[in-house]
């Protein structure tokens, strides 16, 4: 949720500090335990980014931050791991794409087209509306909640529809983001192939980093790597939906059809990623700038993965319906199934 716009920077920094603060606690609550495991165990079994999660969830389900607090967490989940994936745009070493191999990109395309076929076919059989339908099989097939507010306005939805669907998603994205991890040694993957199925099933671009980093760089970069490319499949499906939808309908239904708006289709965040990418792959980058853009990436993920904690209600899931549970539950199973389907095709190692 953006931050309200605000008459100066100094009211700017003073609305935000509170939030800011918080998760700023959180966070260093959660490297003081990642230090802890080390100290004890001699190897972190959680990560600090996955206990910032837990810890703000946990703190969540015993006390909701009030309205001082909102403007400086959502600031820290949206903007700061927007910031963040932007950065790590400097640490995608051009080898790892070229041994990722010319199919992946095509592989990718073809994916969401039959994950969205797929869920899409869940959804109805389970009895959702159409538009509901569509709504969660673009949310499981392409980037969460924000495919669902690109769709929703496009194909007419209702108001309760996005809810329901964004409700879910959000409690449902944090926990593949926790258990992905454990499907490494049970499915024998190896980072690369890692990397390939993360990117192919986890909801949220910022979401890849959590994700990923307990099994290594390269799980890192190729996760990242492929879940911008799924992510930018969102404008060809944005305008295919529009070309398909009856704007007649939607305005009896009580929906409103939009056009909408470039930026919405390929945000700022991506755009730099690829940029930095870029600058790296012609050595415009010098090593001490790399480490820096590292750490401050790093730094910003473990504070946005706590604001992210703080903002799990775990009771949205029985409010999402039972329908609408199954529906995502079903279709990101699929979506795992052909995520690993296209990493045999290719032959990923």
């Amino acid at each position: 949720m953006p931050t309200p716009a605000l008459s100066s920077p100094r009211q700017t920094l003073r609305t935000l500090l509170p939030g800011v603060l918080l998760c700023s606690g959180v966070s260093g609550a959660a490297l003081a335990l990642q230090s802890l495991e080390l100290r004890v165990f001699g190897q972190a079994w959680l990560e600090a980014l996955v206990l910032a999660i837990l810890l703000g969830v946990a703190l969540r389900s015993v006390w909701a931050p009030g309205r001082r607090w909102k403007a400086g967490t959502d600031f820290s989940a949206k903007t700061l791991l927007e910031v963040a994936v932007m950065l790590l745009g400097a640490s995608i070493d051009p080898q790892t794409i070229l041994a990722a191999g010319p199919g992946l990109v095509a592989g990718i395309a073809g994916v969401v087209a039959l994950a969205l076929a797929v869920s899409y076919g869940i959804g109805r059989l389970l009895g959702l509306p159409p538009r509901m339908a569509v709504l969660v099989a673009c949310g499981n097939s392409i980037c969460g909640n924000s495919a669902i507010a690109a769709t929703a306005p496009v194909i007419g939805a209702h108001g309760d529809d996005v809810a329901a669907a964004i409700a879910f998603t959000a409690v449902l994205g944090v926990l593949v983001v926790l258990g992905l991890p454990l499907l490494v040694p049970l499915l024998g993957l190896s980072p690369m192939q890692y990397g390939v199925f993360a990117g192919l099933t986890v909801y949220a671009v910022p979401q890849i980093l959590a994700a990923t980093a307990p099994v290594g760089a390269l799980s890192v970069q190729v996760g990242t790597l492929v879940k911008l490319l799924r992510v930018l499949m969102l404008g060809p499906v944005v305008v295919v939906l529009a070309l398909m939808a009856k704007p007649e309908e939607a305005a009896r239904e009580g929906g409103a059809k939009t056009r909408l708006p470039l930026r919405r289709l390929v945000p700022w965040f991506i755009l730099g990623f690829l940029a930095l990418a870029g600058l790296r792959a012609v050595g415009l980058i010098p090593d001490a700038a790399l480490a820096a853009s590292q750490t401050a990436a790093g730094v910003l993920t473990v504070l946005s993965m706590a604001a992210l904690g703080l903002g799990v209600d775990v009771r949205m899931l029985s409010r999402a319906g039972l329908r609408v549970t199954a529906a995502v539950v079903l279709s990101l199973a699929a979506l795992g199934a052909i995520g690993l389907g296209l990493i045999r095709l290719l032959g990923i190692m």
